[in-house]
Formats: C-alpha cells, structure tokens, sequence
C-alpha cells in the first residue's frame, strides 16, 4: 500500500563518506523525532486491552496524568476477564459481570469517562477479520490521536488474549484509513481515521518513558479496585513489584518511577526493518 511509504527527511548525500552504523544512527534518529513528546500533545486516546485490569496496571499512572491536563481517554476490553481466578467455585460468568463493575470503578478513578466492552471468551481470543471490522468502527468513530494497547510482539509472552489484541489493534489501526475496507462504516456516517501513532506497554524495547511519580498512588487506588484479581490481603504483593519495576523504569530518566512504552508513528508498522531500534 503506496500510501504507507515512508519518506526521510534528508537526501543520500547525508550518509555519503559514512559507515554502516553512522548512517544507522542518523536514520533512527530522523525516525524517531516527533515521538519523545506525543504524551504531551495527545487529546484523544483509546486504549484497547486484553482484560479488565492491563491498562491500569501498565500504564494507570500515564491514563491518570493525561486525564487530569483534560485528554479525552477510552477504554476497549476485549475479552469479559472470566476465567481469571483459580476459585473452582467462581463461574465465569460471575466473574466476568464482577470484573465489569471493578473496571467501572478503576475507570473512575483514573479518570476514564468511555468503557466499550468486546465480551470474547477469556483466554480464547484469536484474530479474525470480525474482529478487526469491528476495532476499525470503532477507531473511527472515536477518531484517536494515539492508540495504547499491548505489545504483541514481547518476547516469550504465552497469553493468547494478550497476542492477539496486539494483532488485531495494529491491523485496525493499519487499515482504518482506508475507506473500502468496512466500506459500511463510511455508509453509516464514520469517516476514515489515520491515527497517527501507537504505544504498547508491557514491551522488551521501549523508547519513551514518562514520569509518574505523581501519581503513583492513584494508580494503585485504582488496581485495588480490581479486588477479584487482588485480593486486599494479598495487594502488597503486586504493589512491590510494580513499584520496583517502576523505580527501574524510572531510573532511565532520573525520576522516582516512571512507565515504559514503545511509541511508533504509524508508518513504522509496514514494511518497516528498522522500527525494532526506534
């Protein structure tokens, strides 16, 4: 698709007399501007997570810091979170009406104001065409400045719930610029959305870091409120790992704690070698 090329901001005289790794550098440097300050600029986010908990333990600290300079931020939950308990005498769907009322709370929180709920089946989620029609409609209607959604592609990451709203949400992403794909959205009133960038969290190589030192607490009022997954006797637990996870991330910027995301424009998710070292 021709108009996904990408264009560089210099000419071959540039890297003329230079070495591989030189003219390397100077590529991934050109690529990468424009990225480090997307959080700043954003008005409209949609996040789109596997379960009723990922946003807000990834990245509650960036939802509850963008939400108070007045970004408008949704929440997509693709599956309904029913299977995650190892209580035999929790039925799923309990559970999954259970997890619906702890997002709602979270959201509040945070400062989430849309909750759009998908209701796959927890832990049986796969890409299809379906589903992706259905993430493009509401990339469309929602017309975002940046999408937030997990990264797919982490090395060693068993969940298939996880893999495939990665998948699904790039190629959504990908396509909804495009007006003869989901031609009916067009038909309906929608209008066709570039978004202009992506940022996954949990990712092996993140390239931006924001501080949330902040507003660290907010973000673990809002995870205690997901009480099915935490339970208030055991909360400490995921609070200290999160918290040193945090101060680890934030040591690459000399903050107390701050978030890792790997922010990508668009055009770096087709035919793209070098997006890996952005």
């Amino acid at each position: 698709m021709g108009v996904m090329s990408m264009g560089f901001s210099f000419d071959e005289n540039t890297l003329a007399g230079l070495n591989y790794d030189e003219a390397y550098k100077i590529i991934l440097a050109s690529e990468s501007k424009g990225l480090s300050g997307v959080f700043d600029v954003a008005q409209k986010i949609l996040c789109i997570q596997p379960h009723p908990d990922d946003v807000d333990i990834a990245a509650g600290g960036l939802v509850a810091k963008l939400a108070e300079r007045g970004c408008e931020i949704a929440y997509v939950t693709m599956t309904d979170g029913g299977a995650g308990t190892l209580d035999q005498e929790m039925y799923p769907e309990k559970l999954a009406s259970i997890r619906v009322l702890e997002e709602e709370e979270a959201a509040k929180i945070l400062g989430v104001k849309k909750l759009v709920w998908m209701n796959y089946k927890d832990s049986e989620l796969k890409p299809s065409i379906e589903i992706r029609n259905r993430l493009i409609s509401l990339i469309r209607e929602f017309q975002p400045h940046v999408i937030l959604t997990v990264d797919p592609w982490l090395t060693y990451e068993a969940h298939p719930d996880h893999v495939a709203t990665g998948i699904l949400t790039v190629e959504a992403m990908l396509f909804a610029m495009f007006p003869h794909i989901n031609p009916w959205d067009i038909r309906a009133g929608l209008k066709p959305h570039l978004t202009p960038f992506v940022a996954f969290y949990w990712t092996r190589k993140p390239n931006i870091y924001v501080d949330i030192t902040g507003y660290i607490d907010v973000k673990f009022r809002a995870i205690s409120a997901h009480k099915s997954q935490f339970p208030p006797e055991r909360f400490s637990e995921i609070e200290n790992n999160l918290r040193i996870y945090s101060m680890l991330m934030g040591k690459k910027i000399s903050v107390m704690y701050a978030e890792a995301f790997k922010v990508l424009f668009i055009r770096h998710l087709h035919c793209c070698t070098y997006a890996e070292d952005l």
